[in-house]
């Protein structure tokens, strides 16, 4: 699931392509993620990056719970 959501994040131009599927739960991050987003891989873990221009930086997977 996550190889599958991390090659969704790198073919993406836009950031609102990461809205489909629903699933994702694309997410504006708060806190001390200010500036990032995240979707969801399953309920433990997220794939959280800066969106730029039309591209994913600092992508990472964590634990976001």
């Amino acid at each position: 699931v996550a190889g599958r959501k991390l090659d969704q994040i790198n073919r993406a131009t836009e950031l609102g392509y990461l809205k489909v599927p629903p699933g994702n739960r694309l997410k504006v991050l708060a806190g001390d993620r200010e500036g990032q987003h995240g979707i969801r891989i399953n309920d433990q873990y997220r794939i959280c990056f800066r969106w730029v221009g039309d591209d994913a930086h600092d992508v990472e997977i964590t634990d976001y719970h």
